[in-house]
């Protein structure tokens, strides 16, 4: 299934940014991005966490989006191909990824400054790079639905 998810995410490459959207090749965001690919390999059950504002994390405190991941996934330590990475960016934790390759740690991510989904090493990015030290890795694999 890891490899699934993997092939699934960067599948969504080239993709562009666009809030709230989940369409392959038209739009999406990190959030409907990680919707869509578990969703739609039958990992989780259909839900939709829409509508949010595209500055929503700015503004709020509450956790939306951890919870929302972590009521269908459990927390671990050493990611693996297929896990969620979650960052946190602005009030909360905000930005979502999927781990294609653990080391060096590289994800599939919608990324807002780039305007695409794409892949890339962490430690490349300065976000990524920054928040590293609380990112928080999931796993929806084996969860069960």
């Amino acid at each position: 299934m890891r490899e699934k998810i993997v092939a699934e995410a960067k599948s969504w490459i080239r993709t562009p940014y666009h809030n709230c959207a989940d369409i392959k090749g038209v739009g999406c965001d990190c959030g409907m991005l990680l919707v869509r690919v578990f969703v739609d390999l039958g990992v989780v059950e259909t839900f939709d966490p829409r509508p949010y504002a595209h500055d929503w994390h700015l503004h709020r405190g509450e956790e939306r989006y951890l919870d929302a991941l972590l009521s269908r996934a459990i927390k671990v330590e050493t990611p693996q191909p297929g896990d969620v990475m979650l960052f946190r960016v602005g009030r909360c934790y905000s930005h979502g990824a999927i781990v294609s390759r653990p080391a060096p740690l590289t994800v599939v991510h919608a990324s807002f400054p780039a305007g695409v989904v794409l892949e890339e090493v962490v430690s490349g990015n300065a976000m990524m790079r920054e928040r590293m030290d609380k990112a928080i890795f999931a796993s929806l694999v084996g969860v069960g639905k």
